[in-house]
């Protein structure tokens, strides 16, 4: 299956898929065509689509809501449909959504739905989009959903894509590179800039969960990941070694708590092992923990250990696979990553 980032004059609004926008809507397929130049994001799989998302920034007051909202930057989730079979499509879409929020600098996200579509809903709700007010319409009244990107509330999903910086600690993770591309897609090993809306993995996913054997007990939920992609085969660390992603742990825990069954059942949706390598590391490993984390941005520039150990004072000689980092070292990494500061919130 394919994420991919397209014109709205490409795309077969002909297919079943579309059927029920069309019902919902009316001027669906009069608004499609106005819309030609415009992009949104479609996955297909051969020449069928399972999912359409279409977002916007806007900036000015919204008055066809009750009640209005003010002059602000928004990002509006204008259009978002999926077929759903099991695949987590809706959270992915909403990760992509997220991404345009970080990009943009937008202080608020929202979406209208009507009513009946109950499991959009409950994903909204889920990553802290609450009720808002109401939209009157020829199709009928739909309900507006708004999420505030400028303050924190305790969660890493309510919060989320916000990195909580003040009173948790900081860490770096590392991660082989074999490893690291398949967990972390978006951050892709360049040290050009990123764009992070044009990336669209299908395998972009808001949950992440990472398999170790070293003791990270210490982790507590809300503490700060910064990624750590080891060096490859095509030169040494120092220029090879890169920080890549911020993730915002959810809570970890030791593979021993579980039964297979449940350590399965826990990792298996946002791991990339397949199920065997899953319980061998469980059964070869006398200390395995799991860390569930949140992927809440790629860098758009990636910092090398050489800029790591010169400038921003991280000691060389020091265990890497998973170390503790001031306050100081982060706010100086963050400044080299071209990460949208206004998202982490001290």
């Amino acid at each position: 299956m394919q994420l991919k980032r397209t014109k709205f004059k490409d795309i077969l609004f002909d297919s079943p898929f579309f059927d029920s926008l069309k019902a919902d809507y009316s001027e669906f397929p009069i608004w499609t065509k106005k819309k030609s130049e415009d992009e949104a994001y479609i996955f297909t799989e051969g020449d069928a689509i399972y999912g359409f998302l279409y977002v916007k920034i806007e900036e000015e007051a919204i008055t066809e809501i009750e009640p209005p909202l003010p002059s602000l930057r928004r990002v509006k989730i204008g259009t978002m449909k999926i077929d759903a079979h099991g695949t987590r499509l809706g959270e992915r879409f909403l990760k992509k959504a997220f991404d345009h929020a970080v990009k943009s600098a937008a202080k608020q996200m929202y979406v209208t739905v009507f009513p009946k579509h109950s499991t959009l809903i409950a994903l909204l709700e889920e990553y802290g989009f609450r009720f808002y007010g109401t939209k009157e319409t020829p199709n009928g009244i739909e309900n507006v959903y708004l999420k505030d990107l400028t303050t924190l509330h305790g969660d890493p999903l309510i919060d989320f894509p916000l990195i909580p910086a003040n009173n948790h600690n900081k860490y770096i993770l590392a991660i082989y590179p074999e490893f690291h591309t398949r967990l972390f897609p978006d951050s892709i090993l360049k040290n050009e800039s990123y764009d992070l809306i044009q990336d669209v993995s299908h395998t972009n996913s808001i949950h992440k969960i990472y398999i170790t054997k070293m003791d990270v007990s210490a982790l507590s939920r809300g503490d700060i990941l910064i990624i750590y992609r080891t060096k490859d085969e095509l030169g040494s660390a120092y220029y090879r070694a890169v920080t890549t992603s911020i993730c915002v742990v959810e809570e970890v825990v030791s593979a021993k708590s579980f039964s297979n069954e449940e350590y399965l059942a826990y990792s298996r949706k946002f791991s990339v092992f397949s199920d065997d390598e899953l319980l061998r590391w469980k059964r070869e490993f006398n200390q395995v923990f799991i860390i569930k984390m949140t992927y809440n941005a790629a860098f758009e520039k990636k910092v090398i250990r050489k800029i790591l150990l010169e400038d921003i004072g991280i000691e060389g000689n020091q265990y890497w696979g998973f170390l503790k980092i001031t306050d100081n070292q982060f706010r100086s990494l963050l400044q080299r990553s071209g990460i949208n500061e206004d998202f982490v919130i001290y």
